[in-house]
């Protein structure tokens, strides 16, 4: 018997070769949807085979705005026609909004930071009249740390948003969130994939910053060649410097709370993210649906993850 065919839908080529790799060696026909832009005839039924969704929140700043209302739109047809799909419709919410990671989070009963939204830059500055300083702005529609900044104080705030350096969210929704003092200058992520643990990665935020996305295109500036300095960062990275490592030896409660909130909520891929406070507490702050995985921690992780995530693939597919 044939393995039915998996269609990624993705609109970053860069961030797929690990994936492609990893299917094929797995033996599967994979065929890529590219969702920037096209056409949807909603009458015509859509090919049988499992459709697995990586479609990213930072989407618009590869020039790719349409993505996200294309891939809802693509998803929905999809789903009505009984396909099925590996971080579908639903999840795509809450890929595209913080404000719903944080609010399913808290619902769940998992600490998250104090988060304020402010729907409209002219109500930024009021928003965070309710969070002590200091405290950092999002984007809702975030991904690669998009909008991330750190305020001292809020007449600092106001000056940046009267200044021409407000970044505008794609949504048009900012975040005020309180800073989290770190008991050590890093973050950990955990990685599932078809309900299970596969291993944690620790992000190093002294270099890393406000943006950790741990795809190798990621790393370096394409027009200097060099290593980003990411806002937030305060040790500038050097080229061949690692950002991210395997957090060897992991075993803590919040894995088994994280599972079962994928499981919950339909996330057969993700990686959520918390950081521990110098205060004790282990805040959650973010879930990543088009999750990436890390070349150099691949080289010393239990298992591969994206070997994990084919062979999660293969069985949703031999199961249709």
């Amino acid at each position: 018997m044939t393995t039915p065919t998996i269609y990624a839908l993705h609109e970053n080529p860069e961030w797929f070769p690990p994936f492609a790799e990893a299917l094929a060696a797995e033996g599967l026909h994979v065929e890529e949807w590219l969702l920037t832009d096209g056409v949807l005839d909603l009458g015509s039924a859509p090919p049988e085979g499992v459709f697995w969704s990586r479609i990213s929140a930072s989407s618009h700043t590869r020039g790719h705005d349409l993505s996200k209302d294309y891939s809802r739109a693509v998803l929905s047809w999809l789903e009505s026609y009984g396909r099925r799909t590996v971080n579908g419709r639903q999840v795509l919410e809450l890929e595209m909004s913080k404000v719903d990671q944080l609010a399913r989070l808290r619902a769940a009963g998992i600490d998250t930071p104090h988060t304020v939204a402010a729907v409209g830059r002219q109500h930024v500055a009021v928003a965070a009249d309710s969070v002590p300083a200091p405290f950092v702005t999002k984007h809702n529609q975030g991904g690669k740390g998009l909008g991330v900044r750190k305020f001292d104080s809020h007449a600092e705030l106001r000056r940046y948003v009267d200044s021409d350096e407000f970044e505008e969210p794609q949504d048009g929704i900012t975040l005020i969130q309180e800073y989290v003092q770190p008991a050590r200058p890093s973050i950990t992520r955990v990685e599932i994939v078809g309900g299970e643990f596969i291993y944690a990665i620790e992000a190093d935020t002294a270099r890393g910053g406000f943006q950790l996305c741990p795809a190798d295109a990621c790393a370096i500036d394409p027009e200097t060649g060099r290593p980003v300095m990411p806002p937030g960062a305060t040790v500038a990275p050097e080229i061949g410097q690692q950002l991210f490592s395997l957090r060897q030896g992991f075993d803590h409660p919040i894995i088994d709370t994280y599972l079962a909130f994928a499981r919950d909520n339909d996330l057969e891929v993700c990686g959520i993210e918390f950081i521990e406070s110098v205060d004790g507490r282990i805040l959650t702050y973010d879930v990543n649906t088009n999750t990436n995985y890390n070349a150099v921690v691949e080289q010393s992780a239990p298992r591969s993850a994206p070997r994990a995530l084919a062979a999660y693939l293969r069985s949703v597919a031999e199961n249709l």
